[in-house]
Order: C-alpha cells, then sequence, then structure tokens
C-alpha cells in the first residue's frame, strides 16, 4: 500500500513538472510588389495562417514588404532574405533564379508559377470626359498621361508591352509593324507627365488629380471603384494579359528553415479560396474553377493577347527593354 502510494506521487510529480504543449511559433517573409498589397495583408495571409494553425498546431507571423516589382527583385538579390518572392511579372523572378536564389523549376505545375491576372487598361476621369476609348487617343496633343518608370516597375513593363503588342496585332489604325509600334509609344510617353516608382504610387497620382488618363491593371481601378472613388476605366480593343508570378526564395527559406512553410504558402495561393480572394479584389483567377464562377464579373477583351504571343519575355526584353531598344528610343524622343 505504502508502496503503491510513492508511485503514484512520484507520477503526478513527473506530470507537474513536464513542460506545457504551446503552439510553435513561426514565421514568413513576404517580398511583393506593390498593388496585391491589400489582398495580401486583408485576404490571403489571414486565411493560410488560420488553414496552418487548423493542420499543424502553429502560429505563423509574416513579415512583409511591398516595392515596385523590379526593386523589389533588386533587393532580394541584394540582401533582403524573403522567403517568399510574390512579382508583377515572370522576368523579375527570373532575376532571382540568375542570382541561385529561386530553383530553375518554380514556374513548373498546374498554374505554371502564376497566382493572379489582370489586364492593361486606361483609368479615365468620371465620364471620360475626354472621350478615351483606345491607345491611339492616349497619343493625341494635350493628353496628360500617368504611367510608372519602367526601371522600377513591373507595371510598366506590362503597360509598354499592351502598346506595343496592339500595333503589332493590327489593332490600330497603324501599320502592324515595329516601327509604327515605336512610333505611338514615342507619342504617348511625349503625354507622360509623372512616372512614379510602382504601379500603386501612380494610381494614387492619378487619384490626386493628375493626369486625364493612367495606363494601369484592370484590378487597380476595380477595386479603387469599389472603395468609393469617382473614376472608370476603359479597356482597349487589344489589351495584354497580365499574369503574376510567386516562388519560393528556396535559398532563403533553407536559411531560415522555413521551406515547409513557403511551400504551404505558394500551394494555398492557387487553391480555389485564394482563388475567390483574388478575385474579390479585381483580380482575374488562375484557377478554371473559380474563373468560370466570376467570369460575368469581369468585362469581355475583343483581342486579349499574351505575352507569348509576342515571342515571349526573352525576345520582349531585346526588342523593347534592354538598353538602345525600342523603350529607351522612345523615351528619349
Amino acid at each position: 500500500m505504502q508502496r503503491t502510494l510513492v508511485l503514484f506521487l512520484v507520477g503526478c510529480l513527473l506530470v507537474a513538472c513536464e513542460p506545457s504543449k504551446r503552439p510553435v511559433d513561426r514565421s514568413l517573409t513576404l517580398g511583393a510588389y506593390t498593388t496585391p498589397r491589400e489582398v495580401y495583408g486583408k485576404k490571403l495571409i489571414p486565411g493560410f495562417t488560420q488553414a496552418w494553425k487548423v493542420k499543424h498546431q502553429e502560429d505563423v507571423h509574416f513579415q512583409e514588404s511591398y516595392l515596385g516589382s523590379g526593386a523589389q527583385a533588386r533587393a532580394i538579390v541584394g540582401g533582403f532574405e524573403a522567403d517568399v518572392a510574390a512579382l508583377s511579372l515572370a522576368p523579375d523572378i527570373m532575376t532571382l533564379v540568375k542570382a541561385g536564389l529561386v530553383e530553375p523549376t518554380w514556374s513548373q505545375g498546374s498554374v505554371q508559377g502564376m497566382v493572379s491576372q489582370s489586364i492593361v487598361v486606361l483609368a479615365v476621369r468620371a465620364g471620360n470626359p475626354k472621350g478615351i476609348k483606345d491607345w491611339e487617343d492616349i497619343a493625341k496633343p494635350g493628353i496628360n498621361v500617368v504611367t510608372p518608370n519602367v526601371r522600377t516597375s513591373g507595371g510598366a513593363m506590362w503597360n509598354i508591352a499592351a502598346i506595343y503588342g496592339a500595333v503589332l496585332r493590327g489593332k490600330t489604325s497603324l501599320a502592324a509593324d515595329k516601327a509604327s509600334a515605336s512610333d505611338l509609344m514615342k507619342r504617348i510617353l511625349a503625354n507622360v507627365s509623372v512616372m512614379d516608382k510602382g504601379a500603386r504610387e501612380s494610381l494614387i497620382t492619378f487619384e490626386q488629380g493628375v493626369g486625364d488618363v493612367a495606363i494601369t491593371y484592370e484590378n487597380e481601378v476595380i477595386a479603387a471603384k469599389r472603395a468609393g472613388r469617382s473614376y472608370d476605366y476603359v479597356i482597349p480593343r487589344a489589351t495584354l494579359l497580365i499574369e503574376n508570378p510567386v516562388a519560393i526564395v528556396t535559398a532563403v527559406a533553407k536559411k531560415h528553415g522555413t521551406l515547409d512553410l513557403a511551400q504551404e504558402f505558394v500551394a494555398y495561393l492557387s487553391t480555389a479560396d485564394a482563388q475567390r480572394a483574388f478575385a474579390e479584389f479585381g483580380y482575374r483567377p488562375v484557377l478554371e474553377s473559380v474563373k468560370a464562377e466570376h467570369q460575368a464579373s469581369f468585362p469581355a477583351v475583343e483581342d486579349l493577347f499574351t505575352v507569348r504571343d509576342l515571342g515571349g519575355w526573352d525576345t520582349l526584353q531585346t526588342e523593347l527593354f534592354q538598353p538602345g531598344a525600342l523603350y529607351e528610343q522612345a523615351i528619349k524622343k
């Protein structure tokens, strides 16, 4: 009897001394371009952290950084330790691949590394007082245009590629050749009054009363209108499909011990719940099932083309954006 009592007391003491099992806190750093700040902060990150807590009994805390896409890519290469990069366009992810930070296989999978889509549109003042309908309208003398800087902003690169492609596809009154595309770019860029560092800053400038038209992402205008901003947007007859990539910065995630967390977060972004969140904030979903659900929410485009229709990003970098190419020639004019 006495021996049994001693064993019971020892057992109780061991239980009392055992450390309590608290949920483990994990941290993930997101380096993103400026435009999706709200959808990540208000929907995607809270949705993921809740799902992770249910599945793993761990709390996850995010550190977030938002810059123009090109600037963000350079920051990560320069030492900013982001575990996940959510950028505007594939060439900025490829900058990280070339630096040995992201795996070359980042674009494999069902959505090819893309988690959201949009299109290039023209934001105009309420009622469209200048009667802007298409690309050539914003090349007319006296039209004040706002667009971001190609050297820092992925959005700016989408804008220029959209103008270039619309001409090459024969959807303007100009000849469908590179000389005509270059001429239209020159005339539009001659009307640009402000070039901000990123797409979000550029639209804020427009909201502050600068410009007759802003070349921008469709999702930015949709979100602004839902928030009560009093301006509209016009879809050119031919415009470019914007495809936004996300990739794990593998070298950093391994260093931080967050590779499993980063992998699951990136996978979460292409789930139906995450795609519906993107759609709520004006992005066109990449997941076919969610795309069908929201088809009526987005206006049709007469000629919606992709970067691949223009030869791919390598071709566009050579023809448009490298030093001495068409964009640099146009901006000098």
